[in-house]
């Protein structure tokens, strides 16, 4: 059945756009150091030079990476635009941006300007705005989605629901701690010795020179991965009302995460990699994560709330101050580099500021309970 009603514009899907615009900036231009602004006058003809050797991996990488890019562009202007109208307004948008990141990399010496990375970029975009063109009246038009929506999602959980989308995806970076995300100073400490002139380390600052032991090591990658899964879950299933599968959808989540964790490691260090992060520590985290879950699960939505702050902040806090692992260093240099290394600094950036979000979401909460708006209503 249709509904008769009139689709109303996502917010969801234009908060997607940006975090998947942003993804796009940091993959395009990543380390953001080196500029050069010597010798504009070889732009276009190295712009326009054909690669002698293009690996079909790379080109199929760029298409299946612009048309989400393309299909989110359609959401977002769908319904305030006509579809066929959101379609071409996609096209354009998604082709500007890539001719606008082409460029830039001109002036990077660690990238390449290609007129066939702008090629493949377009056909991705086109391609993902026409399925977005084809799906989008249905999508928005959907009594079921509707219904799910209503009788499952607090109201105004879409940022939310953007930030927990982005927690599988974080997982594409070799972190040195299972759902260890937010380790920040390492990278604070490197700004510092390269523009300040000095070397310093803020965590073994922090730590006041305290060594740790293998057991250290272990016990601190248990109590990370713990909270960093626990907490990440609980903001999830804090957005849903009692009448949604909270453990179907907790279990969908948690898997989710675990599978692009292994897939980032066959990509990047070869297929034997895939299970390396799998650790002692991890595996322990991973069995008292869920018994927490377990248990955090019957409380009420703002509990869980709260909670899921908790530890996602001691989760941000350790894993600063928690050196990383010397062995688990050596064994990522012995490795053998793969493919999707082009997206080595998204990952990063992802993985740095995926925390940071998700504790600013929870102590900014603005949005209101299904069963407290029915209250307040009545």
């Amino acid at each position: 059945m249709v509904s008769n009603q009139e689709p109303q514009s996502s917010p969801f899907f234009r908060a997607s756009l940006v975090a998947y615009a942003v993804l796009i900036i940091y993959a395009s231009l990543y380390p953001f150091s080196g500029w050069h602004f010597e010798n504009l006058a070889a732009f276009g003809e190295q712009f326009r030079q054909w690669p002698r050797y293009r690996p079909l991996f790379d080109s199929i990488v760029n298409i299946l990476g612009y048309i989400p890019f393309g299909s989110l562009i359609v959401f977002a202007m769908y319904p305030r635009f006509a579809r066929w109208s959101a379609v071409l307004g996609a096209c354009l948008i998604g082709i500007t941006m890539s001719a606008c990141m082409e460029s830039t990399q001109f002036f990077l010496p660690t990238r390449v300007t290609s007129l066939l990375d702008l090629i493949t970029n377009g056909i991705g975009t086109i391609l993902g705005a026409i399925i977005g063109g084809v799906v989008a009246p249905s999508v928005f038009r959907s009594d079921a989605l509707q219904r799910l929506r209503t009788h499952w999602l607090q109201q105004g959980s879409s940022r939310e629901l953007v930030v927990l989308g982005l927690w599988p995806l974080a997982q594409l970076f070799p972190q040195a701690f299972l759902f260890g995300h937010g380790q920040i100073l390492p990278i604070i400490s490197l700004w510092c010795e390269e523009y300040l002139d000095i070397s310093i380390d803020l965590s073994d600052i922090l730590r006041n020179g305290i060594e740790l032991s293998a057991e250290n090591y272990l016990l601190s990658e248990t109590i990370i991965t713990a909270c960093g899964c626990s907490g990440a879950i609980l903001l999830w299933l804090s957005l849903f009302n009692r009448h949604a599968p909270k453990f179907v959808l907790s279990c969908l989540l948690l898997v989710s995460a675990l599978a692009i964790k292994a897939l980032s490691y066959a990509l990047m260090f070869q297929p034997e990699n895939a299970f390396l992060w799998l650790a002692p520590g991890a595996q322990g985290g991973i069995a008292i994560g869920i018994l927490m879950l377990y248990g955090f699960s019957f409380t009420p939505n703002y509990v869980q709330r709260r909670l899921a702050m908790i530890l996602l902040i001691i989760s941000f806090f350790m894993v600063n101050l928690i050196p990383s692992n010397p062995y688990f260093l050596n064994t990522l240099q012995t490795l053998v580099q793969g493919k999707m290394l082009n997206f080595y600094g998204a990952a990063q950036f992802l993985s740095v500021v995926w925390p940071l979000m998700a504790i600013w979401y929870l102590i900014n909460p603005k949005r209101l309970s299904t069963d407290q708006h029915t209250q307040q209503t009545n």
